[in-house]
């Protein structure tokens, strides 16, 4: 039960702790205040206990697939809300008056938005166990060791995307966003399949024998770039285009003269 804790926490904890960091890495790029990412975890919490309060009407809508629907949209909009950014890092390094006031507000939201799910998902998984004491206590443990990994994982992260090798190349940042908001749209799109939204089809592939989806390294790539073994052609194609987009965002950026880097600035 322990290991389990461990892996589940961690898994969703590490999802909002990459968003974070890159984020972040790309605030250091633009010289910007990281104050958004205090403003958007605590509305994230508040969230995802307003979210666990109102989950037994809310998984009521839409003939019981609230809960799916409320997901696949803020992955969703987790995706759009990362285009939009790239959008406007794209306008400043083309013009050096572009404001970038707004930048934060959406890394804000983005933010709120995956601290809103995950701590959902986290509140969700202690509460089933919440009749149990002993059970209770063995679980919160495994879920303390397994937010600790998380987050120094996306503490690392955030320290080598500041390097300052590493921010004089934009790319690498904005393709690793690709990745990981590539991976929240095809999650969005499995949500909205299994709740008979879109067709179910027969999968492409099955790379379960040599990459099982319940692995510590399945876990990890779902988390970073939306793996899963037996994906259905609807979902490759979402995901294909939506990594697409953002990849192209990311490659005008690199091309594009380079981010006034405030290397001082770390607020």
């Amino acid at each position: 039960m322990l290991p389990t804790s461990v892996i589940i926490v961690l898994r969703e904890v590490l999802e909002a702790a990459l968003l974070i960091s890159m984020l972040g890495a790309v605030s250091g790029m633009l010289g910007l205040s990281r104050h958004w990412a205090g403003a958007g975890i605590g509305i994230g919490l508040l969230g995802a206990l307003s979210y666990s309060l109102g989950i037994n009407s809310i998984a009521q809508w839409f003939d019981g697939f609230g809960q799916e629907f409320v997901s696949a949209t803020m992955q969703a909009l987790i995706y759009l809300l990362l285009v939009s950014i790239a959008l406007l890092v794209l306008r400043r390094t083309r013009h050096e008056d572009a404001r970038t006031g707004s930048i934060p507000v959406l890394m804000a939201l983005a933010v709120a938005l995956a601290v809103t799910r995950e701590g959902f998902e986290i509140l969700v998984y202690l509460y089933g166990f919440s009749s149990t004491l002993s059970q209770l206590l063995t679980v919160s443990m495994g879920a303390v060791i397994g937010a600790g990994i998380g987050i120094s994982l996306g503490v690392l992260l955030y320290y080598v995307l500041c390097h300052p090798a590493i921010q004089r190349v934009p790319f690498i940042s904005f393709a690793l966003l690709a990745l990981f908001g590539a991976g929240l749209f095809s999650q969005a799109i499995k949500l909205l399949i299994q709740a008979d939204w879109l067709p179910s089809q027969l999968p492409l592939w099955n790379s379960s024998n040599w990459l099982p989806e319940h692995s510590i390294t399945g876990q990890l790539l779902y988390v970073l770039i939306g793996y899963e073994a037996t994906p259905g052609a609807i979902q490759v194609a979402f995901h294909s285009i939506a990594l697409l987009v953002l990849l192209g965002l990311a490659a005008a950026i690199g091309r594009s003269r380079a981010l006034p880097v405030d290397q001082g600035k770390v607020s």
